[in-house]
């Protein structure tokens, strides 16, 4: 920031010719760009504006109107100050008349008592104004490696908003042109607070250039898009007005924000990446207070507080999984399942999980029962999303703190649905039956002991042999131990087969025709299933 007219009286160099205010003490805050020594009186067509001007006077005319006229020129051409040295023209005090035209004109007229080299007063100004240019080309340069960082590393939104508050230790946001908050970094402050009724407050504030700052809410607010087509803005706030490295800042960011728009075309939508911000929010803790999820839902349209909330988890099935290419698919199914709940009208929290999983949280509307929306958004997605996929349902809880119990009955419904899917719309934990339990139970050592003591000799021949016994097994056992029918399906003849299930016999040390016993393999079979898709 450029210093101002009280900057300049408060140097040493100043001080020492005892500066003394005679007219515009209201406007000691003007900028002083330049130090400017004239004696003649004509020099108002020789500035360009925000020049302080230091004289002795003693070319001036003695003519108090002709004095007045000076005044007036160099107000008019925006002098910032006129400092005039007494002793040589004007011995106590300057004429009334040049007095009375700066006090009417706000012109700050300020005398020296004493005699002062005007050199020393431009050196220490200038020397001010230098290092002052210097450090906003510091910050500017520190500016451009941020961001051009942030660019190149293709940081996500809230990454790129975290930097901008930790440098303006400022509020920043950024929304998209309905007004709706896709990433909020509230440095420090109450976000229920400072999102509380957000698209109204946004809608007020309406600047006419692509970066300004609004004095009546304190926003500094600039345009987000590349190549003609915005899609947000972000928005700064602040307790006073910015300064320029406060400007720059922001059209950096939203210029990075823009670059990050382009680069991301083959990713989630902003919109995507908002959401699964406030899922991932609610599912790690890392809101302290379950209002400050439910303000950051209610900015992007979602409203949460006071209805019943549904957790779902979306997965492609294996088939579909093999297809997908990457992040940039998932995304798609993504934009397809929100697409899916605005058809059904209903307004959801629907993003990524990771690299396999749609996460959706759904507040249901009165009156809305929970089977009938459910089956209703399946099929709407299924004519949306033409890959198979599962869609899991967790409990129905009335409370955001239980959200997080109702995400992990989702996702643990989902990842055993999506190996033998069925067809059936929405999958639930009392669906899964033998499986669902043996998943939930696949991290206690007591099922894995089991599962090894029942298959481990015979994991350990195909391992030291390369056979393919254990797949024998699985195809017997899932035919309902039909001779028959399992050699038809392991495309062996029945002698063949028959001959491999005496070998399985003899290695498990068990009678394949005992009932009891098959269960037993089955149930470990199912078991490492679990295990070995854990582990995948």
């Amino acid at each position: 920031m450029l210093p101002t007219i009280a900057d300049v009286l408060a140097l040493e160099t100043v001080r020492r010719g005892s500066p003394r205010v005679v007219a515009g003490a209201d406007r000691l805050d003007s900028k002083v760009r330049w130090v400017h020594v004239g004696e003649i009186a004509d020099i108002a067509h020789l500035l360009r504006g925000g020049e302080l001007v230091l004289t002795t006077g003693v070319a001036l005319p003695d003519d108090p109107e002709k004095l007045a006229d000076y005044i007036g020129e160099l107000s008019q051409v925006g002098a910032a100050g006129l400092i005039v040295e007494l002793g040589r023209k004007f011995v106590r005090d300057l004429p009334r008349a040049v007095v009375k035209s700066a006090e009417e004109l706000g012109l700050p007229l300020i005398v020296l008592e004493r005699e002062t080299p005007f050199v020393q007063i431009t050196e220490s100004v200038h020397a001010r104004i230098i290092d002052i240019q210097l450090e906003e080309l510091r910050a500017s340069d520190q500016l451009h490696e941020v961001f051009t960082e942030l660019s190149v590393e293709g940081a996500p939104p809230a990454e790129v908003l975290a930097q901008v508050s930790r440098l303006s230790g400022r509020p920043v946001l950024l929304e998209n042109l309905a007004h709706q908050v896709l990433a909020c970094e509230s440095a420090g402050r109450d976000a229920g607070t400072l999102l509380a009724g957000w698209e109204t407050r946004s809608r007020a504030v309406a600047p006419a250039e692509r970066t300004a700052y609004d004095p009546a809410s304190g926003w500094l607010v600039t345009m987000v898009g590349a190549r003609g087509q915005d899609w947000g803005r972000l928005i700064l706030l602040y307790d006073r007005p910015p300064t320029p490295r406060d400007v720059v800042l922001a059209e950096r960011a939203a210029t990075t924000l823009a670059l990050g728009r382009l680069l991301e075309r083959h990713q989630e939508s902003l919109e995507r990446q908002a959401h699964g911000t406030i899922i991932t929010g609610i599912l790690t803790h890392a809101y302290a207070d379950p209002e400050e999820a439910a303000a950051r839902a209610r900015a992007v349209g979602v409203p949460l507080t006071g209805r019943r909330l549904v957790s779902l988890v979306i997965r492609p099935t294996e088939s579909a999984d093999q297809a997908l290419d990457g992040h940039a698919q998932l995304g798609e199914l993504g934009e397809a399942t929100a697409a899916a709940c605005r058809d059904e009208r209903l307004p959801a929290l629907v993003g990524a999980l990771d690299q396999e999983r749609i996460g959706v949280l759904l507040p249901l509307p009165p009156r809305v029962q929970a089977e009938p929306a459910l089956n209703a958004l399946s099929e709407r997605l299924g004519t949306l999303w033409h890959s198979p996929f599962v869609l899991a349902a967790g409990s129905v809880v009335e409370s955001l703190r239980d959200v997080r119990r109702s995400f992990l009955e989702a996702e643990q419904v989902a990842d055993v649905a999506v190996r033998q899917p069925d067809g059936r719309a929405v999958y639930r934990l009392p669906d899964l039956r033998l499986r669902g339990l043996l998943h939930l139970l696949r991290d206690d050592a007591r099922l894995q002991t089991f599962a090894e003591r029942e298959l481990g000799a015979l994991l350990a021949h195909d391992a030291q042999r390369g056979g393919d016994l254990t797949r024998i097994l699985r195809v017997y056992l899932d035919s309902g131990r039909n001779k028959a029918v399992a050699a038809q399906k392991a495309h062996l003849s029945r002698p063949a087969f028959y001959d491999r299930l005496r070998r399985l016999e003899r290695i498990l040390d068990t009678d394949l025709d005992d009932v009891e016993s098959c269960l037993s393999l089955h149930v470990a079979l199912l078991a490492l299933e679990s295990f070995r898709r854990d582990n995948r």
